[in-house]
């Protein structure tokens, strides 16, 4: 019995390890997390090319956190408010950095 206590330990301690690489930091994000950001970003993109105000594929849409970052460039002010009234309506968003730059 006593042999496979070395074994044991073994395997714990690596299962700890796996579950500890899963864990979010403050810069990085955990899996479930990055699952969750891919979502948002997705619904926000979603709405964003389906709102005929707003040029869809001029907006780059990143998450983190919540924190959906919007970039790129737009031809007014109107469709720059626009992006962002529509982003924070949508579900897991938490804040809005709104960089769209007007061309």
């Amino acid at each position: 019995m006593n042999a496979f206590r070395p074994t044991r330990f073994a395997a714990s301690a690596l299962i700890a390890l796996a579950l500890g690489a899963c864990a979010s930091t403050s810069n990085q994000e955990g899996t479930g997390e990055y699952v969750d950001d891919t979502v948002v970003t997705a619904k926000v993109k979603a709405v964003l090319l389906n709102d005929p105000a707003v040029s869809g594929l001029a907006v780059n849409v990143e998450t983190f956190k919540g924190v959906v970052q919007l970039s790129g460039f737009v031809k007014t002010a109107a469709e720059r408010d626009r992006a962002a009234e529509l982003t924070r309506k949508v579900g897991g968003v938490t804040q809005v950095r709104n960089d769209i730059l007007i061309r």
